[in-house]
Formats: C-alpha cells, sequence, structure tokens
C-alpha cells in the first residue's frame, strides 16, 4: 500500500516536467488543483456534480491539441457551472499549458497513482500533503499562505471548537485553521454520527464561514474544504472590505492575517470600523473586524507579528480598545523562523469577547517561547511537541478561566496585571528573559534559513519605517512634494 506520502512526493516531482512549459511552483499546484478536482470526484463518485460533456475519462482518453483544447474549453465552462462549488473552484480558471505532451504527462500520471491507498488514508490528508509541500518549497512562495500544522493544531486543542459553533477565519489562506477545527470536531463526535441529522448537516454546510481574497489561494481553498467534506463556506472576497460586514458572526475565530501594509497604502473601507479606518496596517485592521466579528462571549486566537503589540497611536488606541471589548488573558511569543518569513517575530493572542465593553482585562498571561529556543528552520521545523508545556500552562479552559500558576523570573510564564500594562502606555511586547535570538541566528547552516532570516529584519525595518511615515502629520507630508520642486 503506497503511502500518502509518497504519492504527494511524486505529484510534486511532476512539476519538473513542466518547468519548460514556463510553469512556475505556485501555478502548478494551482493547475494540478483543477485536474485533481476532476479525477477525485469520478473516484469518488460524484460526477454528477459537473455538466454533462465534461468528464475525467473523457479528458484522459484524449491525445494532442484535442486534449488540450477539450481541457481549456472544461475549464472556461466548468466556471460558469451551476453547481456553486465547482463554479468556485474553476472561476476564471486558466491553464498555463502550451504544450500538449505536458498535460498528457499530467493525466496519464495522476490515472496511475495509487488512488485506492489515497482513499484510504483520505483524500483530503494527501491534498495538505501537498499544500504543504508547495508552502515549504522557499521557490514558490506560497509560505505566506500557510501556517505551520503544528501552531494549528496546538491553537485548535487550545480553543476547543464544539459542534453548532460558526467558526470563522477571515484570512483563510488555503483553510489550513478551519480545516483543522472540523477534524477536532469530527474526532470528538465519532465523524458527526453522535451528532443529529440536522446538527450534522450544520457542520458539513453552515459551520466554517471566512475570506480569502487571492483567487488563486481561494481555489485551492476551497478544494481542501471539499476533501474534507466542508461544502464552501469561504468567499473570495477582501474581508477589510464593505465585503467583510456581511460575514457571519462567530463563536470561534481562528486566523493568521496576512502580514504587510495594504498595498498602494489603501485603508480599509469599512464603514463600521472606528479604531482603524486611518490606517494601512493590515494586521491592526483585521484585529478590529475580528472583534466586531465575534459573538459576545466569542473567543479568538489569532497570530499577529510583534509590531501590532507595541505600536503607537493608532497600535495603541487599538490594544486600549480591545482590552476594553474583550479579556485578552492570554498571549504566546512565538519563537521565529517557523515562518515562511523567518526573521518576522509573530505572538497569538487568545482573546473572549465581553458582553459589555468596558474593562473586560483585567489581566494579561504571557508565555515567552522565543527566549532561549532552538534555531528553528529546515533543519530543525516545529513540531507538535513543542508545544506541550505552553498547552500545559494554559489549562483546560478555552477562555484561560483554568487555575494558572506563575513560573518566576526564570520561567516562561507570568501574569501582568492591567494597571501594570496601562503604565506602560498598554505596551504588549512584553520580554524579561535574556534574549538569545542572536545565538540562535548564528547557529543557523541553511543557505535557505540564512537568506530568510537577513530578509525578515529587512521586512521588520521595512515596518517600522512604514509606521514612522504614518505618524507624519498630512499636512507635513504635503510638504515633502513642494520641498522637492523647489530644490530643483
Amino acid at each position: 500500500m503506497t503511502s500518502t506520502t509518497d504519492i504527494v512526493a511524486k505529484l510534486w516531482g511532476l512539476c519538473n516536467v513542466l518547468r519548460d512549459d514556463g510553469v512556475t511552483y505556485n501555478e502548478y499546484v494551482t493547475e494540478l488543483t483543477c485536474l485533481l478536482f476532476l479525477k477525485m470526484l469520478e473516484e469518488t463518485g460524484r460526477e454528477n456534480r459537473l455538466p454533462d460533456g465534461y468528464r475525467w475519462g473523457i479528458l484522459a482518453k484524449k491525445e494532442g491539441m484535442a486534449q488540450l483544447d477539450y481541457y481549456k474549453a472544461m475549464l472556461l465552462d466548468l466556471g460558469k457551472a451551476k453547481d456553486g462549488l465547482v463554479s468556485a473552484i474553476f472561476v476564471d480558471a486558466q491553464t498555463r499549458l502550451r504544450k500538449p505532451t505536458n498535460l498528457k504527462a499530467l493525466t496519464s500520471n495522476i490515472d496511475h497513482l495509487d488512488w485506492f491507498s489515497a482513499r484510504e488514508e483520505g483524500l483530503g490528508k494527501m491534498y495538505e500533503g501537498l499544500l504543504e509541500k508547495n508552502a515549504s518549497d522557499k521557490k514558490s512562495g506560497a509560505g505566506q499562505y500557510f501556517t505551520p500544522r503544528p501552531l494549528i493544531d496546538a491553537i485548535v486543542r487550545l480553543m476547543q471548537p464544539q459542534p453548532g459553533e460558526t467558526v470563522q477565519d477571515p484570512a483563510a489562506g488555503t483553510a489550513g485553521f478551519l480545516v483543522a477545527a472540523d477534524r477536532y470536531i469530527k474526532d470528538h463526535t465519532d465523524d458527526l454520527y453522535k451528532l443529529p441529522e440536522a446538527q450534522a448537516f450544520f457542520q458539513r454546510h453552515n459551520a466554517f464561514v471566512g475570506a480569502e481574497l487571492v483567487p488563486d489561494t481561494h481555489r485551492l481553498c476551497m478544494m481542501n474544504l471539499l476533501l474534507h467534506g466542508i461544502e464552501g463556506g469561504v468567499d473570495n472576497i477582501d474581508a477589510l472590505s464593505p465585503d467583510g460586514e456581511a460575514l457571519s458572526k462567530a463563536n470561534l475565530i481562528l486566523t493568521n492575517p496576512p502580514f504587510g501594509s495594504k498595498k498602494g497604502g489603501g485603508r480599509p473601507t469599512r464603514s463600521d470600523f472606528s479604531v482603524t479606518a486611518d490606517t494601512s496596517n493590515k494586521q491592526l485592521a483585521f484585529v478590529e473586524h475580528i472583534v466586531r466579528a465575534l459573538k459576545a462571549g466569542g473567543r479568538a486566537a489569532v497570530v499577529l507579528p510583534d509590531n501590532v503589540l507595541f505600536e503607537d497611536n493608532t497600535g495603541r488606541r487599538l490594544r486600549t480598545w480591545l482590552m476594553d471589548l474583550c479579556n485578552l488573558h492570554t498571549v504566546l511569543r512565538l519563537p521565529t523562523g517557523i515562518f515562511y518569513a523567518q526573521g518576522v517575530k509573530t505572538n497569538v493572542l487568545f482573546f473572549q469577547r465581553g458582553k459589555t465593553d468596558k474593562a473586560n482585562t483585567k489581566a494579561v498571561w504571557v508565555y515567552d517561547m522565543r527566549a532561549n529556543m532552538p534555531a528553528f528552520g529546515k533543519t530543525r521545523p516545529l513540531t507538535v511537541a513543542d508545544f506541550a508545556e505552553f498547552e500545559i500552562a494554559y489549562g483546560t479552559d478555552p477562555n484561560g478561566g483554568a487555575e494558572r500558576k506563575e513560573q518566576g523570573e526564570e520561567g516562561r510564564w507570568k501574569r501582568f496585571s492591567r494597571d501594570a500594562i496601562a503604565a506602560s502606555n498598554d505596551n504588549l511586547d512584553i520580554a524579561w528573559l535574556r534574549d538569545t535570538e542572536a545565538e540562535a541566528e548564528e547557529a543557523l547552516t541553511e543557505p535557505e534559513d540564512i537568506a530568510a532570516a537577513i530578509i525578515g529584519h529587512l521586512r521588520a525595518a521595512l515596518e517600522e519605517i512604514e509606521a514612522l511615515s504614518e505618524e507624519i502629520e498630512p499636512d507635513s507630508a504635503n510638504e515633502l512634494p513642494a520641498l522637492a520642486e523647489a530644490a530643483e
């Protein structure tokens, strides 16, 4: 029996065949998604979702230009299909293939995979493996849409999604958080069989909602949801636009918003935004969306870069507002090197929406998983075991209500009162252990890891420059072009 890892390796190996056709790594996975969707419908007996005349068997048997022409027509028409999921996966899909021999190589190799083993281990597991392979390959550039699985799984275990809850990810990427939340619920309900029929239907069709802005990433997201038995739920929209206001209110939000500023310096266009309406910082705007999208008593776990914790002006106003409206009970300082952007320093904020809008945060517990940690990267990947001590310290209550015990000045786990945080201008970038980041980076050996660390430092410097430029008064900013003209 072939393992999922072997199947993924074979699929990934096919990208070498396509490079001479000008197909990039990321385009290859998108191309492969369209073909795998057709093949998987055949394997699972669900080809009735496709319009008449379009079947994998017909495509696979054709040869030469006839096959390529049929495939192009197929993509165009499936994008207009009446089945909402089919049209979502194929909307605006175009093949990057120009040589008929390369399409034939793909269809033939896909046909010869061990589909019995793939079904036995789970088609969703196979597809997740392919997405992970794509994200870990620096050449693909796909890592920005991929949160490490051990981190996702640790967060989901702590937040304990329950049947009947609406779970949202406003920056869904390839749906890692939503799929993990679904898996957690299925593991605790015997694959939903313990639930009443109506509740099981809700889990498959309505429990998971979200947004993904990038069309090709949205395509991968929809495919991943489908293969895990989730029918749609994620829209191809910008959560920071008016479309985001229409997303269902959530009991639980799990997300890793994109880093950086809104392109072209644009501001969010949400009429309901009051705190972040004047900033182009996407992470700050996503935090406002999350707080507003939570139901009273709803909970959230959000991956955010360090600048959200210490940035002044809008950043400070947002943190004060967040701690008023929500109980921000836990901050996890993540180690460097676990993301595609190696040097970017990140955290997970855990909070619960209050039932009132004042003084919901009494204290914040901080766990420092960054200081005195190994140099994470290609040679030392993040694992589930790395989160074991934090999960014990966090406790069994998803809202941080379990009994907690500080670990002292030399420990990783400390409590900070709301008054103490206010005294430091609501700065949440709290560290007390000696920072050994420089020593950890000196231990990096892989050229990819070293280069990524350098890029991360440059990005952090650029973010600080962008934050500084936003603090310049508009009048001062308007004077700059006039000064330039005078200099000429």
